[in-house]
C-alpha cells in the first residue's frame, strides 16, 4: 500500500487554483516517475509533467533550498493545482527566491495543455500578493525573454511594470512593489 504523506498546510488558494508548497516528499515522489506524486497531491498528473524546463538539477536545487532554509519552504516553490469538476490536476509550478535585499524574483511554468487560460496570471498574482504581505519583501520581480510575449503578458496582468533589461542578453525585467500594491 502506498504511504500517503501529509500535504503542507501552507497553501495559497485562488478561485480556480491551489498552490501547494513543495516538500521533500513531493520531490522524492516526482523523482520516482510513477503515480506516487499524483497520489500524494490527490491530483491527476498528465503526461506533460514535468515542465519542459524542469531539468533534473531543478529537483536538487529545490531540495537544497528546503534543507538550507526550512523556515522559507512555504514560498520557495509551489505545485499549481487546478480544481476540476471531479478531480484536481497538476497544471504547473511557480516559486520565488530572494534576489537582493527586499526583492524576491519569481518564476512560473504552465504545462502546454493548460496555457492561455489565465492560470499562470492567477498563480503569479496570488504568489505576488502573498509575498508582498511579508515584512522583509518590498518588491517582487520576474524576468523573461523578449521573444516570449505570453510570459510578458502574465507579468503585466499580475500587476508588474517593466523596469528594464534582465540579467541575461535578450531578457526584460518586470517588478511590482509594495507601494504599487497599496496604490492599486
Amino acid at each position: 500500500m502506498l504511504r500517503r504523506w501529509k500535504l503542507p498546510t501552507n497553501t495559497v488558494r485562488t478561485k480556480r487554483l491551489e498552490l501547494v508548497a513543495i516538500s521533500v516528499e513531493m520531490l522524492e515522489a516526482d523523482a520516482r516517475s510513477d503515480a506516487s506524486l499524483g497520489d500524494l497531491l490527490g491530483a491527476r498528473v498528465t503526461h506533460e509533467w514535468p515542465p519542459e524546463d524542469w531539468a533534473p538539477h531543478v529537483l536538487e536545487f529545490i531540495r537544497k533550498q528546503i534543507e538550507d532554509e526550512p523556515h522559507a519552504a512555504d514560498w520557495h516553490r509551489y505545485m499549481v493545482l487546478r480544481e476540476g469538476l471531479f478531480r484536481r490536476t497538476l497544471v504547473g509550478c511557480i516559486g520565488g527566491f530572494p534576489k537582493e535585499a527586499g526583492d524576491v524574483e519569481i518564476g512560473y511554468s504552465t504545462l502546454p495543455g493548460y496555457q492561455r487560460r489565465g492560470l499562470a496570471t492567477e498563480a503569479a498574482r496570488a504568489l505576488i500578493d502573498m509575498l508582498l504581505t511579508r515584512e522583509q519583501v518590498e518588491s517582487v520581480s520576474a524576468q523573461t525573454y523578449h521573444r516570449l510575449p505570453e510570459s510578458i503578458k502574465v507579468m503585466e496582468r499580475a500587476g508588474m511594470c517593466y523596469v528594464g533589461q534582465g540579467d541575461e542578453d535578450g531578457t526584460v525585467r518586470y517588478r511590482r512593489t509594495r507601494t504599487d500594491t497599496l496604490q492599486a
